[in-house]
């Protein structure tokens, strides 16, 4: 059984260019993966060769957004993109949620971290 976890990352951006890479094709195949088509709410992710569909299942413009992957059988898993601005200090952070198996969940932070750490550098940061 997965279990859903949190991740946290701070980023000195503006809370739109950041989405702007969350939520685009374009955007996302900038850091997340080497290409990213679109049709309708199904994205599709490619890395090296091998591809991978997702579907857009929630979205709020400036906020998050949220995608289930179509070979998934549990529908309650996702994984999902949100921003967070702290109301003191107007820090804008990264929060991602996922879902992995016990013994999945230590390499698939790994590699969370290794995309994210892509996306600061991208954005300069």
């Amino acid at each position: 059984m997965k279990n859903k976890y949190q991740l946290e990352y701070t980023f000195n951006s503006s809370p739109r260019v950041l989405y702007n890479r969350l939520a685009t094709a374009g955007g996302l195949a900038e850091w997340f993966a080497d290409d990213v088509n679109v049709k309708g709410n199904t994205f599709t992710f490619i890395w090296e060769g091998s591809e991978q569909k997702a579907e857009m299942v929630g979205k709020k413009d400036g906020k998050y957004v949220k995608f289930h992957w179509h070979d998934e059988d549990d529908e309650k898993t996702y994984f999902e993109f949100k921003i967070n601005i702290d109301e003191l200090t107007s820090d804008v952070a990264l929060l991602v949620t996922d879902f992995a198996e016990d013994d999945e969940k230590e390499d698939a932070i790994d590699l969370w971290n290794t995309q994210v750490s892509e996306l600061k550098h991208i954005l300069g940061l």
